[in-house]
């Protein structure tokens, strides 16, 4: 296997994840093409796998060669329609690894690190017009407090809306550099690394819509895979991961819709983490979390 993106929690996602090895799959989330691999391995020749990614790069480096899988410029929640083109009512199952990709880290052009000096960017579909230079520099002050407090569940959310309008007043915030200067962030180095990942990763979940998505793809998947098929998430933010809770345990999504009869079954009562030997090999799959679910 050739992959740029190390894979996240795969044995545990893809040993859960497989109840009919001669069934339809869906890797979501493309990526780096671990987990597709994986899946692929544990299928039998009659079985298929159909993957998606929004990211023109992930699809250029695909490595998997197999009459078996199928890969689609899509974002996930385009899954029913590619579907239904190709005549298919249900499947076995669905995978959704909800990070994004040490290509898309290391790229300093695509502009999701706050280790690099470059373009404010944080696309994942390089075709939108919508980028984190966009949400500094013109969502409104209500708009950005939404962003950082939800998003980023910062308690001070209003210190840094107001940092973020003194600087745009003045001049445009377009690097990654520009942002970062515009906080001294006290105490320890742990502490301003988390600061900034958090910062970060609210702006890419509102340039990304992830919230939004991940609620109309979960409320899909339950109408698209079959009785007693599975649906894994690996989610890396709190709100996406109690998003995914809820909805797995309860049938509801946190804007209360409540579907009245649950579409699943959890298979874990507890989520699963990363392991200590994972953690050390892969640092960055230290705050992901899965759950896996069961259609009823």
């Amino acid at each position: 296997m050739h992959s740029h993106h190390e894979p996240v929690l795969l044995k545990e996602s893809i040993e859960n994840l497989i109840t009919d090895q001669n069934g339809i799959y869906i890797d979501a989330t493309f990526g780096g093409g671990g987990h597709s691999y994986s899946i692929l391995k544990k299928l039998n020749k009659g079985g298929t796998l159909i993957a998606f990614d929004q990211d023109k790069e992930s699809i250029k480096r695909n490595f998997i060669e197999d009459k078996r899988f199928h890969l689609f410029h899509n974002n996930f929640i385009h899954i029913r329609d590619i579907l239904n083109k190709n005549h298919i009512e249900k499947v076995s199952g669905i995978l959704a690894d909800l990070g994004i990709s040490s290509l898309q880290i290391e790229n300093p052009e695509r502009g999701f690190s706050n280790q690099l000096n470059c373009p404010l960017d944080m696309r994942m579909n390089q075709d939108s017009s919508y980028s984190a230079q966009n949400v500094l520099n013109e969502c409104s002050k209500k708009e950005l407090f939404n962003i950082f407090y939800e998003y980023g569940e910062f308690k001070n959310a209003r210190k840094i809306v107001k940092k973020i309008l003194k600087k745009r007043f003045q001049k445009k915030i377009t690097t990654t550099l520009d942002l970062i200067n515009l906080f001294f962030i006290h105490g320890s180095f742990k502490k301003r690394k988390r600061f900034f990942a958090r910062l970060f990763q609210s702006i890419r979940i509102e340039v990304n819509n992830e919230i939004n998505i991940l609620k109309d793809f979960l409320l899909e998947s339950s109408k698209i895979i079959r009785p007693g098929g599975r649906i894994a998430i690996i989610s890396y933010h709190s709100l996406e991961d109690r998003i995914t809770k809820f909805f797995f345990k309860k049938g509801i999504l946190l804007n209360k819709i409540n579907l009245r009869t649950l579409p699943f079954r959890m298979i874990h009562k507890k989520v699963i983490k990363p392991s200590l030997q994972e953690i050390i090999r892969n640092p960055r799959s230290r705050s992901a979390r899965l759950r896996i679910a069961e259609k009823s």
